[in-house]
């Protein structure tokens, strides 16, 4: 078993001043060596034109152009590396897992990828100039990969394919317009009609009314549909489903017949975190091993986290965080079953073949 940790972060104050603290932190860190490494393998097969970029986020959530900028400023990098790492518009998303449950106050979910993309950071943001206060673990740095706003709304995005890209957003910066900018699961719908996608992926949002929708969107289109549960295919959009889905519909099955057996937010938690109950994914050499499991209680406010499975979830109070009380703790800390190296925290993490 391997050691991993997740830092928490906690920020109140501008989306400049965010993105400078942030900027100052990765300097010469393990994420941003590993990163620079990966690049020499994987060349990206896109273009970022600044204006292009800015244009194209400032629509929808200001806010994240400035926490760029601040990291940029931090960080002295050309911007277009800047956006190259942390833009999330018109860059290329490889294949993932995830699973979605959601019930009576929560959403709990896998986050199932590779442990060489893992930042693992948990942040908590307070801005202070607009948009929404929001929890949740990072992906590329802006982006989040699911999380909750002050307002209670809480999402999570599970992968279908990244056949035919378009020019859009990719999903980890979806997450965190919809959560910068939407107080409700009916904005976080017509959000998501509205936003130009990069790639397929579904987007589960759940708020305190108890609603969730799913919502299906490819480049080529968006689709919505009541659900409690979500793996990795579409059920309306099936012509851009991938071929092979036996494991998707197999943890949808398990979710769906377990979901009218459990009692509360605990139990939905240890369905999908304990690795005797077939939704826990150990295939992390595969892109869909879980690295971690969130759960969010939109009505108590409250998030829960853990990292590897069999796991109980460290609690976050959100409502008392935003009335000014800090965290005490400045690490989550937690085990997976590989030896692959994790981004943030290995040398190596990288596609060469050694």
């Amino acid at each position: 078993m391997k050691q991993i940790y997740s830092e928490i972060i906690q920020f109140r104050g501008t989306h400049y001043d965010f993105g400078f603290m942030q900027g100052k932190r990765l300097k010469d860190t393990h994420t941003v060596i590993n990163r620079e490494n990966q690049w020499k393998v994987r060349k990206p097969r896109f273009t970022v034109e600044v204006e292009e970029v800015k244009t194209a986020i400032t629509r929808f959530a200001p806010g994240i152009w400035e926490e760029l900028l601040g990291l940029h400023a931090a960080l002295e990098w050309p911007m277009e590396k800047v956006l190259q790492e942390f833009g999330g518009y018109r860059i290329n998303y490889v294949k993932s897992g995830c699973s979605i449950l959601t019930g009576d106050n929560y959403l709990i979910r896998n986050y199932d990828y590779h442990p060489k993309t893992y930042e693992g950071r948990y942040i908590l943001f307070q801005p202070t100039d607009q948009g929404y206060a929001i929890i949740g673990p990072s992906q590329r740095i802006t982006g989040r990969m699911d999380g909750m706003n002050e307002k209670g709304l809480a999402l999570g995005y599970n992968f279908m394919h990244r056949k035919n890209p378009g020019d859009g957003f990719i999903c980890c910066m979806i997450g965190r317009i919809i959560l910068e900018v939407c107080a409700n699961v009916d904005e976080a719908v017509a959000m998501l009609k509205e936003i130009p996608h990069r790639n397929s992926f579904t987007y589960v949002v759940f708020d305190k009314t108890g609603k969730t929708y799913a919502v299906e969107a490819s480049p080529r289109g968006v689709e919505v549909r009541r659900t409690n549960a979500c793996t990795n295919h579409f059920e309306i959009m099936t012509h851009e489903n991938r071929n092979h889905l036996t494991d998707s519909k197999r943890r949808l099955t398990i979710l769906q017949e377990q979901r009218e057996h459990l009692s509360n937010a605990a139990d939905a938690f240890r369905l999908l975190n304990d690795t005797d109950k077939g939704i826990f994914s150990d295939l992390y050499g595969s892109w869909a091993g879980t690295i971690h499991t969130s759960g969010y209680l939109p009505r108590e406010m409250k998030a829960w986290f853990a990292l590897g499975g069999d796991q109980e979830p460290i609690e976050f109070d959100f409502t008392k965080w935003l009335a000014g009380e800090d965290l005490v703790i400045d690490k989550i800390l937690g085990e997976v079953d590989t030896d692959i190296p994790f981004l943030h925290m290995d040398e190596n993490a990288d596609w060469f073949r050694r």
